[in-house]
């Protein structure tokens, strides 16, 4: 998730290209909300459950998912009211690609284990990874089609599924955080 985060987000400034740095910002997410789950992992194992560290990380995650949305949207608002066309980008779409074929797979095993486990933390990292899958279709949509014909509005277009996605993937991080804390408190 490393290469995908610094990969997206380097790709996207040098093309201009809001889809991919708002892909990159998701997955500096991802990757907090994994740091999240670790820990609690490691809290669990050690039998002193969930402790104030992990709710840090937790309530961390929560913020900086909040806080991308609007930075993205006013940022893509700015973008296409002055007229920035964002360029083609190739690693871009190789960073898609992989996303592509890495985050169902993801996906699927957090799921499997979160359930086997009754973890409910990596079962919600699972949704992140469903939806990061998600978003890299819209990405890659939005990157190829500009590559192969030159449509530079399509960036917008793709930016604005990632934020639906975005909007939905905070709304049921939020949820799921506050009834984690409500059963964490029985």
């Amino acid at each position: 998730m490393t290469v995908e985060a610094v990969g997206a987000i380097v790709a996207g400034v040098f093309a201009g290209s809001l889809a991919l740095l708002a892909f990159g910002g998701d997955s500096i997410i991802e990757l907090a909300s994994s740091v999240a789950v670790v820990n609690h992992l490691s809290t669990e194992k050690k039998g002193e459950g969930c402790d104030e560290k992990t709710a840090r990380a937790e309530q961390a995650t929560l913020v900086l998912l909040f806080i991308l949305i609007p930075v993205i949207g006013l940022g893509t608002a700015y973008a296409y009211l002055t007229g920035i066309e964002p360029e083609t980008s190739l690693l871009g779409i190789l960073i898609a690609i992989g996303a592509l074929v890495i985050m169902p797979v993801l996906w699927f095993e957090k799921r499997r284990i979160g359930k086997n486990a009754k973890c409910f933390p990596i079962a919600v990292d699972a949704t992140e990874s469903a939806t990061c899958f998600l978003m890299s279709s819209a990405l890659l949509v939005g990157l190829a089609v500009n590559f192969l014909w030159r449509l530079w509005w399509v960036d917008y277009v793709a930016t604005a599924v990632i934020l639906l996605f975005l909007v939905r993937e905070a709304r049921e991080s939020f949820h799921n955080y506050r009834a984690d804390r409500q059963r964490s408190m029985f």
